[in-house]
């Protein structure tokens, strides 16, 4: 249970990054930066909506921002280096990391926080090429979230080759508003470090690491995998599909 300080200090800090990121916003070019496609086809969506509501602003104590997916009860899948600390050269403690589920402009329907996770077997940081295969992070909750929140089901095959997809998440130029560009494809797959790669032309940047690249398959979205990194060619998400992503005491 939060101490009033506690939940003070957090308002605080959410009130201070709305704060940047608007001046942010206002100080550069939203198609400078990494990632967007030339015609920006990023749609705001309703966060009280399923399958929006599965997905979530994950936050770092210092400072970091990413999004995450729901996948199971209590368990988050994110990208690993959102946890990472460039300054100790480590990764983040669990105490410090808060998920955010329907988040819009500065309020949420739910904090939650995380009790550990787990990360890609052999992530050494983001500066390392072997780790991004392994640039995953499966976030145990503390607690449930709101029971009207449901996971989203992890794609039980890989999609045919240029399969329509979407991509949802909570981007730099736009960071207080979940965007989804809902009308684009698959363009490629690639290998690194003997983990599947796919690249996409979705229209995303910094802040949609972590964010689900979904599929619709039988009339229900799933997960095909997760953003990790955003280049002026095209977008890349790590595949999900294959990955050990149950726990001993699977929540």
């Amino acid at each position: 249970m939060w101490t009033c300080g506690r939940r003070f200090s957090f308002v605080v800090m959410i009130v201070v990054q709305l704060l940047v990121s608007s001046f942010l916003a206002a100080e550069s070019h939203p198609q400078s930066l990494p990632g967007l496609a030339p015609v920006d086809r990023r749609l705001i969506v309703d966060v009280t909506q399923h399958p929006w509501t599965a997905l979530s602003k994950v936050q770092t104590n210092t400072g970091n921002r990413c999004t995450g997916v729901l996948i199971g009860s209590r368990r988050v899948l994110t990208a690993a280096h959102c946890l990472y600390n460039r300054r100790t050269q480590r990764m983040l403690p669990a105490s410090s990391l808060h998920v955010l589920f329907g988040y819009e402009r500065g309020t949420y329907q739910t904090h939650v926080t995380v009790e550990r996770y787990l990360t890609g077997p052999g992530y050494e940081g983001p500066a390392s090429s072997e780790s991004l295969g392994a640039d995953w992070a499966l976030l145990i909750l503390s607690t449930l979230p709101d029971p009207l929140v449901k996971p989203l089901p992890i794609a039980a095959k890989p999609p045919i080759p240029v399969a329509a997809v979407a991509l949802g998440g909570y981007n730099q130029d736009k960071a207080h508003m979940l965007m989804v560009d809902l009308d684009c494809h698959i363009t490629g797959l690639r290998s690194v470090a003997n983990a599947p790669i796919f690249m996409h032309d979705c229209s995303a940047t910094h802040g949609t690491s972590g964010g689900p690249l979904m599929a619709m398959r039988d009339d229900r979205w799933e997960v095909l995998g997760i953003n990790i990194a955003a280049s002026a060619g095209s977008n890349i998400a790590l595949s999900v599909i294959t990955l050990p992503l149950t726990t001993q005491n699977k929540p």
